[in-house]
């Protein structure tokens, strides 16, 4: 059923070797490998440190370019620029910046895909619930822990809903509950027919999630396959029943010898994993009202990639576009009795100065009357100080 779905990745004779200075081969990352990623499969990449994971996902993404081999995205090269809207991406370390808010961070990395305002905003917030971290959306990304910036990088990735998320460690440094939450969370996107590639240290965490299973050495694929066909032990069986009273257990003992002979074989009680034992204390704590500083588990998955709330988010955008095209009927009087006063205030203004200029008018005539009567008691001055001198 898997092979009649799109093909998302697909390798052929991968090769990447890395030269140094002189153009001589220094190390051969990646050799020769072969293999296909196809939609709504969450496949991992394992392998020791130095076997090429974090080489072929570089590739993938169109960060290195193959010295062999071909490689293809969707169909298209891994360097086309049209396709990296269909990508989210989670590096091994979160490269943020650390002046920015976490609700600035989001922001920002939407902008980048050409979402509209409302819709980073909406997104947004949906994801910082997500991840637990709505309570310091306000705070700068500089600030966080290593698990508090492995979430809102989580957030990043998911911003542009992609059809295909690279996951590089997607749970290092988170906490148990953050770790289960990512698992959920990459549950819930393969229902929805997303396509996820994991590389993980922790393989209980991809034995959890993973359908297939990628293991590289050396460069090369040493095995592939699903792991229902990787792990299942075929030469072993196991029996779970509910407790058996003594009695029952000694016939059930007494039975499995006279048939196994010499064969060696145990009878225990199945183990709950540290995890769920983890979960269910601090599940406990949080019903008994508990208050805690740290982070706090995540909300529901945001609606944009649930795919729950598409329509009512749709008939919610269109109201907002509605409300920004007509003003309401408060708005409307509000912008008249503005423009009733600020009319008013143009008429006060042309009769202040109507009124000065007439006053202005009246003190030039004024200062034209008084010069000639200043001007002939000059003159009479004049004649009188002539007829003195005269005199002398």
């Amino acid at each position: 059923m898997t092979e009649n779905k799109a093909l998302i990745v697909k390798s052929v004779g991968l090769t990447k070797i890395f030269r140094d200075f002189w153009n001589r081969p220094k190390a051969r990352a990646v050799n020769d490998i072969d293999f296909e990623v196809r939609e709504g499969e969450v496949l991992g990449l394992l392998g020791p440190n130095g076997s090429g994971k974090s080489t072929t996902v570089k590739m993938i993404l169109g960060l290195l370019y193959p010295s062999g081999g071909a490689l293809s995205v969707f169909g298209r090269s891994p360097r086309a620029v049209e396709i990296k809207k269909n990508i989210g991406y989670l590096p091994e370390e979160s490269y943020l910046y650390k002046h920015l808010t976490a609700i600035e961070t989001l922001d920002f990395f939407g902008s980048l895909f050409n979402l509209s305002k409302i819709e980073r905003r909406q997104r947004s917030e949906q994801l910082l619930d997500m991840v637990g971290l709505s309570h310091v959306r306000r705070r700068p990304v500089g600030e966080f822990s290593k698990g508090m910036a492995r979430r809102i990088g989580l957030a990043q990735a998911m911003i542009n809903d992609p059809d295909f998320l690279i996951l590089d460690e997607p749970t290092s440094g988170l906490d148990p509950i953050g770790c289960k939450e990512v698992k959920d969370l990459i549950l819930l996107l393969k229902k929805r027919g997303k396509t996820v590639l994991i590389t993980s240290h922790l393989l209980s965490d991809v034995e959890d999630v993973c359908d297939r299973a990628i293991i590289l050495y050396g460069g090369k694929i040493r095995a592939e396959g699903s792991l229902n066909k990787l792990l299942l032990d075929t030469d072993a069986s196991r029996i779970t029943m509910p407790l058996l009273k003594p009695e029952v257990t000694a016939k059930v003992i007494k039975i499995l010898r006279e048939n196994l002979e010499d064969e060696n074989f145990t009878i225990d009680h199945p183990r709950r994993t540290l995890e769920e034992f983890f979960l269910d204390v601090v599940n406990q704590a949080k019903a008994d009202s508990v208050e805690t500083s740290g982070v706090t588990s995540g909300g529901r998955i945001a609606n944009f990639l649930s795919d729950e709330d598409k329509k009512s988010s749709a008939v919610l955008q269109e109201l907002l576009g509605k409300e920004q095209e007509q003003p309401s009927e408060d708005e409307s009087k509000r912008k008249k009795k503005k423009d009733a006063e600020e009319a008013e205030k143009r008429k006060t203004e042309v009769e202040n100065a109507k009124i000065q200029e007439l006053t202005s008018e009246k003190t030039v005539e004024a200062e034209k009357e008084e010069k000639p009567k200043v001007d002939e008691n000059l003159s009479d001055a004049d004649e009188k100080l002539k007829d003195l001198l005269g005199g002398k």
